[in-house]
């Protein structure tokens, strides 16, 4: 298991695009990949869907765990932390 720990940089969050595009990506690996809010109401779903991730209500500034276990789980977490980290092209 391999994982990374970013901060949501995007003015609007993981709203519906932002999600969708997070997930398109995340699909695309063989890994299993969980995304976790941490703060003081944690919660966890699915990386690679788009319901699991919007129930999160990832906003600006949020803190995230995000979570790989298969065979290309380091390319995983570091291909979906530089997506987050970059701000979708919305930062």
């Amino acid at each position: 298991m391999h994982s990374k720990e970013v901060e949501i940089v995007n003015a609007t969050g993981l709203h519906a695009r932002p999600a969708a595009e997070f997930c398109k990506r995340a699909s695309q690996f063989i890994a299993d990949i969980t995304i976790k809010k941490l703060g003081d109401a944690p919660k966890q779903g699915n990386g690679k869907s788009v319901i699991n991730v919007m129930t999160l209500c990832l906003g600006r500034g949020t803190n995230i765990e995000i979570c790989a276990d298969g065979e290309d789980e380091i390319i995983a977490v570091e291909t979906l932390a530089a997506l987050i980290q970059s701000g979708f092209g919305e930062a």
